[in-house]
């Protein structure tokens, strides 16, 4: 007999559902006139397909935003090459646009369905999944309900709980239980994590380590990172990095701070959602700072204050032509957790980041350990650690070094995921090549 509370309160959330799925058109079109959904491609949220359904093994990996998506492209691309058609979800535009360029023919993309059950009974029947991995912190209670009935194995991999979400699960033990104890497989990114996860439910939690730390390093075009470092010239740089509102601000006091003894300073600044790049540039420009935007072609000049790194998958670029980077969401006055610092320890970075980076806790435990990264509580012990590293070049060196080699070991999480998973893995496998084999002969 199920306890009593977990089946009331999924009830009432899936209740809920259907009483709020006539106002999902509202909802959407909202979220689409701020530039955050495709309306070509709504009918996706719906659970209709936009595409066709192979007829081989098919996984479906959902991955919410570019975080997600970068810590698990691994995975991906090592069921593509295996034959095994890969169904990708993601909730946001930019991952969107990023898979399309990123992955092949064996990948198919479509919007994640509201977690409503009428329409995720839509979304399964089309696509009729043998293996669902999610990734990180999603967990959806309808779509983990139904996978549950259909008996499709669904995993959890890079698992996650922040410390608001395992606090709210504390509270209610036998809900967190009746979900977690759905699940196939929780893989979990760190030792933290999986004793979190372990906590709520009866499943055997594994710690196979952050996938982060395993994702490609940043891209860039060589060539334009010449150019852009050629009009930089002998400038001192810093870089504020996925920064969120408020964050933008504190980088121009920084700023203002710095130049006293910098006066040639450079300041990139790159928001988390380079959409923002216009709102922010008009807020700098208000109080005095010279701004250029990288999404309107514009390159700094001796006369830049600010230059604004306001497009989308060119962290790779702008990493490359600062050296010092501060990882932001650790300082917003409502976005709070901290980004993956992963991603610049890779690229020869001295790291700072904020108080506030518990989402990213051991990776930023690691780099601190190993003098990779330091902690700033506010904008003036910012400007004192920029200034400290500006001066200091050898310091800095020898920082980003250690950032680079901390985060070198950091690494095998993809092949301890890939372990885990083999028993759902490998009979797709076998499948998917017969199936190709067969297809040759004739």
């Amino acid at each position: 007999m199920k306890p009593l509370f977990p089946r009331i309160a999924f009830g009432a959330y899936r209740t809920v559902g259907q009483i709020a799925r006539p106002f999902a058109g509202l909802y959407l079109a909202g979220r689409s006139f701020a530039g955050k959904e495709e309306r070509n491609r709504r009918r996706e949220r719906y659970g209709y397909a936009s595409a066709e359904r192979p007829e081989r093994p098919l996984v479906w990996v959902h991955a919410a935003s570019v975080g997600e998506l970068n810590a698990i492209a691994g995975l991906i691309d090592h069921l593509a090459r295996h034959n095994v058609h890969v169904l990708l979800t993601t909730s946001t535009v930019t991952a969107a646009a990023i898979a399309s360029k990123r992955f092949t023919d064996r990948v198919t993309h479509q919007y994640r369905p509201l977690d409503i059950p009428a329409i995720m009974r839509r979304f399964l029947n089309f696509w009729r999944p043998d293996l669902v991995v999610s990734c990180e912190s999603e967990i959806w209670p309808t779509t983990i309900h139904l996978l549950s009935e259909r008996h499709i194995p669904h995993a959890l991999v890079n698992g996650r709980l922040s410390d608001k979400t395992f606090a709210r699960w504390r509270k209610n033990p036998s809900l967190a239980a009746a979900l977690l104890n759905r699940y196939a497989l929780i893989l979990a990114q760190s030792d933290e994590q999986a004793e979190r996860f372990g906590l709520l439910s009866e499943r055997r939690v594994t710690s196979t380590g952050n996938l982060k730390a395993d994702a490609q390093i940043p891209a860039a075009e060589m060539d334009e990172v010449r150019r852009l470092g050629a009009a930089i010239g002998q400038r001192d740089v810093w870089a504020a990095i996925s920064t969120h509102p408020g964050e933008e601000e504190m980088a121009g006091a920084v700023h203002r701070m710095l130049e006293k003894r910098h006066p040639d300073i450079l300041t990139l600044i790159v928001p988390r959602h380079a959409e923002r790049g216009d709102v922010i540039a008009a807020q700098l420009s208000e109080v005095g700072f010279r701004v250029a935007q990288r999404s309107k072609g514009e390159v700094p000049d001796r006369q830049t204050d600010i230059w604004l790194g306001d497009t989308m998958n060119e962290l790779g670029l702008y990493l490359r032509l600062s050296g010092i980077a501060f990882m932001g969401r650790s300082m917003a006055a409502e976005a709070t957790g901290g980004q993956n610092p992963l991603e610049a320890a890779m690229l020869d970075t001295a790291i700072l980041t904020g108080p506030d980076h518990t989402n990213f806790r051991d990776a930023f435990e690691k780099l601190r350990s190993a003098g990779g990264a330091k902690v700033v509580e506010d904008s003036k012990t910012l400007a004192g650690a920029v200034n400290f590293l500006l001066t200091r070049p050898s310091m800095r060196n020898r920082m980003a070094a250690a950032a680079a080699d901390a985060a070198g070991k950091m690494r095998g999480a993809l092949d301890a995921t890939l372990r885990e998973l083999d028993r759902f893995i490998h009979p797709l496998i076998m499948d998917a090549t017969f199936r190709n084999e067969t297809d040759d002969v004739h």
